[in-house]
């Protein structure tokens, strides 16, 4: 109870104490690379004492101990390159190939005065050598460290992410199955009492006009009741004929709206045959239908297109209302979006839904212009004939 009434708040105090515990093993890292760095150049200040030392020295067996020696021999990963006062180099863990190449030399020379100061060996202030070296391959595998951290915790904050996202989306699906399988039971029950009483006016002296106008009412509450019935479960497709379902859905609701809209169909000849939830399909049909008339406020032209290429078809609903602005495109298909004063926003989202995931569609607004209208564009898959 406690953990779900302050969820925020420990969620933001998890992110906070994540991002401390990352910043603070970053800057343990970054303290142990310099250090690690600093030992370096020690180790390479004692090489060149111990070199200095056997070339002050004018006979190795008699005047110098092993000490020296044992320091000079130890330098098994540090990479140099050691210039001598007549030009000559001499260099150690280096590749052997690479290393006859002069170039090749001149050129780690270079990247080794960048990484770490030359150090000079000195005999009565004349310089004997210069000493050039640059990071063990144990430092630049450490220096890399950070940077495959990062990728890390990034790579995990991802997986989190999307595991959050997909949970909240399986939440809202299960709660949309649920609202929807509610409404249809709860239309339900009315509708067969209703259903019932008609049958029963059928038997009295009532105008057969009043029952045909009922019946029709009746209808549309059976469709809707299906069409809830079927958003809140996984719906069959059958094949259909396009042109037919969206002529269907069209004339619906063109003999139901106002006198003051110019409607228009444009529709090739012929079938075209798609998989499709014919209740689920009028639905989309109606809800940009209805939302091309919210947004023209009952008066302009609205035109109903269908257009098909080799394997897929085409539906455009197209609008001289307000216009969309761009930024919204996206937008406007999200549940609880909306521009109307009145409106819970679920009409779009609802018909993304039923176009995206029932039947593997896609739906965009192809194009819009503030003030002049809105073309909403529906893609779905043509089927190669009827079986």
């Amino acid at each position: 109870m406690i953990f779900t009434k302050y969820s925020n708040t420990f969620r933001w105090i998890i992110i906070m104490v994540s991002f401390a515990m990352v910043a603070l093993i970053l800057w343990n890292t970054y303290v142990f690379f310099q250090n690690f760095k600093e030992e370096e150049r020690v180790k390479m200040q004692n090489w060149s004492f111990a070199q200095k030392e056997l070339s002050s020295t004018d006979n190795l067996t008699d005047n110098i101990g092993e000490l020296p020696i044992e320091i000079l021999q130890s330098n098994k990963s540090t990479p140099m390159i050691k210039v001598n006062q007549d030009g000559s180099i001499d260099y150690n863990n280096i590749d052997e190939k690479k290393a006859e190449d002069p170039a090749y030399l001149q050129k780690l020379i270079l990247k080794f005065k960048d990484e770490y100061k030359p150090i000079e060996i000195k005999y009565k202030d004349e310089v004997l050598s210069t000493i050039y070296y640059g990071n063990s391959p144990l430092l630049n595998k450490l220096k890399y460290y950070p940077l495959a951290l990062l990728l890390i915790i990034f790579l995990f904050g991802a997986v989190i992410y999307f595991f959050y996202r997909s949970n909240k989306n399986a939440t809202q699906n299960k709660l949309w199955s649920g609202m929807a399988k509610e409404t249809a039971h709860q239309i339900g029950t009315p509708l067969s009492s209703l259903i019932g009483w008609t049958e029963i006016l059928k038997s009295e002296n009532v105008n057969p006009e009043y029952i045909v106008e009922i019946e029709k009412d009746v209808d549309r509450l059976q469709t809707i009741t299906e069409r809830f019935s079927k958003i809140g479960s996984l719906p069959t497709l059958e094949l259909k004929d396009i042109v037919s379902e969206t002529i269907e859905a069209y004339d619906y609701l063109k003999s139901r709206s106002s006198k003051l809209i110019e409607f228009d169909i444009i529709v090739p000849d012929g079938d075209i045959p798609v998989y499709l939830n014919k209740q689920l399909f009028s639905w989309t049909i109606e809800n940009l239908v209805k939302n091309a008339i919210d947004a023209m406020k009952g008066r302009g032209q609205l035109t109903v297109e269908i257009a098909q290429l080799e394997n897929d078809v085409k539906i455009r609903v197209t609008d001289t209302g307000k216009g969309i602005p761009k930024k919204d495109f996206n937008k406007i298909f999200e549940p609880g979006f909306t521009t109307k004063k009145r409106g819970w926003g679920l009409g779009l989202s609802l018909t993304k839904r039923i176009i995206e995931d029932f039947h593997n569609g896609k739906i965009k607004v192809l194009q819009s212009e503030i003030g002049k209208g809105t073309t909403f564009q529906i893609n779905l898959k043509r089927a190669t004939h009827y079986e």
